[in-house]
């Protein structure tokens, strides 16, 4: 298959930076023939063999970070390091014909000019291919072993993005051909982002903002918005309501080129997973690698953070847990972990606690807007 890696794009030692193409449905289909043809070239060959794919390696040991020289921008990137998918091999037998099912069910969904989510795959290949396909978390694998295999992204091959996120505040939203949306006043429901990349690649946006506030819990964002926070604090809030998926980041990092001048902060629980949460708004996530530079931002941590609890009453504070440990153990052994926030996340560990925003309401429900504009306005974040 022609190589889909652009040698321009090299650091570190040289090594070359692999990503994943948006491409149109017949470029899509065309890269899949070109897949088969070869597998079918090997096998019809006077030494006919089983090929292995050759598949782009999403391991951790494979990540680069790529920092802005004059900016603060920095995205994870994959490295030109392969890993193979081959019917050989026992143990890889199954995940090699994933793949080509895979392939198979996004050539005939954009043969019908349709999309699909990733739920709904994981039914279609379930009914058609349960020999092969048991769990959502195997179908969710196979898509990336795709995307690396031809080097082309999730939403080329027909797969839509399942939308989270809402967004309220100072933002004006037009889709094409209808009316004009003023998020400030979709009450604490907010408005409901879509899951079509290519319509929030579409929308047009307008702001009177001075920042873009992103919120980890949806509780939060609703209470928030509620209050109308956005009047108080001119701003634009946002959430994933939790673990952020591709559309809500997508919609941020439009919004961070349309309006480069508004500085993005994020309101997080003061535990590993609010911190792991943030660094995927700010770099994305690995898993994602070939694409992840799409959807980067360049986010600062505006609370909770250490120097915040002595704002929250002890018994507040509950034990960190074993996952928390985990993932604060993943976190630290990164490179992508700024000093600052490396410095936050041993706190925590040293101290075995965590603490939740809803724990600065012990001060009366209107507390939490007032310390936000005060850490704001003291330009108290890193």
């Amino acid at each position: 298959m022609e190589d889909l890696c652009k040698p321009s794009m090299k650091f570190f030692t040289d090594q070359e930076i692999c990503y994943a193409d948006i491409l149109t449905p017949s470029e899509v289909r065309a890269r899949i023939e070109v897949a088969m043809l070869n597998f079918l070239k090997i096998l019809t060959s006077p030494d006919p063999a089983i090929s292995d794919l050759p598949l782009v390696n999403r391991k951790t040991s494979n990540r680069r970070v790529s920092r802005g020289v004059l900016t603060d921008d920095s995205s994870i990137f994959l490295s030109r390091s392969f890993c193979t998918r081959s019917l050989m091999r026992a143990n890889a037998a199954k995940a090699f014909i994933r793949v080509w099912k895979v392939m198979e069910m996004c050539f005939k969904i954009l043969l019908q000019e349709k999309r699909t989510t990733q739920r709904e795959l994981f039914y279609k290949l379930l009914c058609d291919s349960p020999d092969y396909f048991s769990s959502q978390l195997q179908v969710n694998r196979t898509i990336q072993d795709v995307v690396s295999l031809l080097r082309c992204s999730r939403y080329s091959l027909g797969i839509m993005a399942s939308s989270r996120g809402i967004v309220a505040g100072r933002l004006l939203l037009q889709e094409p051909d209808k009316e004009v949306v003023d998020c400030s006043e979709c009450g604490s429901s907010g408005y409901a982002i879509s899951g079509d990349l290519n319509l929030l690649d579409r929308l047009v946006m307008k702001t009177d903002a001075r920042y873009i506030i992103i919120v980890e819990k949806h509780a939060i964002f609703q209470r928030l918005a509620e209050d109308r926070v956005f009047n108080q604090i001119p701003s634009i809030l946002i959430t994933a309501k939790g673990y952020p998926d591709i559309a809500t980041r997508f919609l941020l990092h439009r919004m961070s080129q349309n309006f480069p001048e508004l500085p993005i902060m994020a309101l997080v629980d003061w535990n590993p997973a609010g911190l792991a949460i943030l660094c995927t708004f700010k770099f994305g996530s690995i898993g994602m690698g070939l694409e992840a530079y799409r959807y980067s931002c360049n986010v600062k941590w505006l609370g909770l953070r250490g120097h915040d609890l002595q704002l929250i009453p002890e018994e507040s504070l509950v034990p960190l847990k074993p996952r928390d440990l985990q993932i604060a153990e993943s976190l630290m052994s990164s490179e992508i972990l700024q000093e600052k926030h490396r410095e936050e996340l041993a706190l925590m560990v040293q101290s075995g606690k965590r603490a939740e925003i809803e724990a600065l309401y012990f001060h009366g429900y209107d507390n939490l807007g007032k310390y936000m504009a005060k850490k704001i306005v003291q330009a108290n974040y890193i």
